[in-house]
């Protein structure tokens, strides 16, 4: 009976124990989970406020560069794509396409020297270098605290628990493509004689 009695308790403090890390884990992995959507809500904010700075700019350049139609276009479908993004997976893809096509915007500009000393322009670009670095920065801590994450959910015997309360890995990470990490570093010189290359700048209006 006595035998017995020390078994059952043994038993009750095993699951006692075991409850306990489980509420521990599920505690961590709640904190770590809000931790992600509270970064990834940053990323998101500055990713807007590109995307409300392009039409302004794209404007801007369309008075020098109308004949620039294909490039346009990919930046209104890239910018629509990321504004009906519904998850961070998707506005992720859709900035990624938004990345290529503002650097090749950013490279046509070259061919334009009148374009590259309109202030209104001068200015849009310089906000968009500065709201591109804070992506950048932004980017990196999302990244960061999604992979803390991450590794904590994969951990023995985090990851057992984890599966029992629903938390799964997520790789929604942010990767910067090579046009995004071109844009801020864009330089606009001072006018010169004539265009790099054809066509000639169209009239300004």
């Amino acid at each position: 009976m006595a035998k017995s009695l020390i078994v059952i308790v043994i038993l009750v403090l095993i699951v006692l124990f075991a409850f306990g890390q489980y509420v521990g884990v599920r505690n961590t992995l709640v904190t770590k989970n809000e931790a992600v959507k509270a970064a990834w809500s940053q990323v998101d904010i500055v990713l807007q406020r590109r995307a409300d700075l392009i039409p302004n700019l794209v404007e801007t350049v369309k008075g020098y560069a109308q004949q620039e139609q294909t490039v346009f276009g990919d930046i209104a479908k890239a910018r629509a794509s990321l504004l009906s993004a519904g998850n961070p997976q998707e506005k992720i893809a859709a900035n990624q396409q938004l990345d290529g096509a503002l650097g090749r915007l950013l490279l046509i500009v070259e061919n334009y020297p009148q374009l590259k000393s309109n202030e209104n322009f001068m200015r849009l670009q310089d906000e968009l270098a500065g709201t591109e670095n804070r992506i950048a920065v932004e980017r990196k801590r999302y990244n960061d605290t999604l992979q803390d994450y991450n590794t904590y959910v994969q951990q023995f015997p985090n990851n057992i628990f984890a599966g029992w309360a629903g938390f799964k890995r997520n790789d929604a990470y942010f990767a910067a493509s090579e046009a995004s990490r071109q844009v801020p570093s864009v330089k606009f010189s001072a006018p010169s004689a004539a265009p790099q290359t054809t066509p000639q700048p169209a009239p300004a209006k």
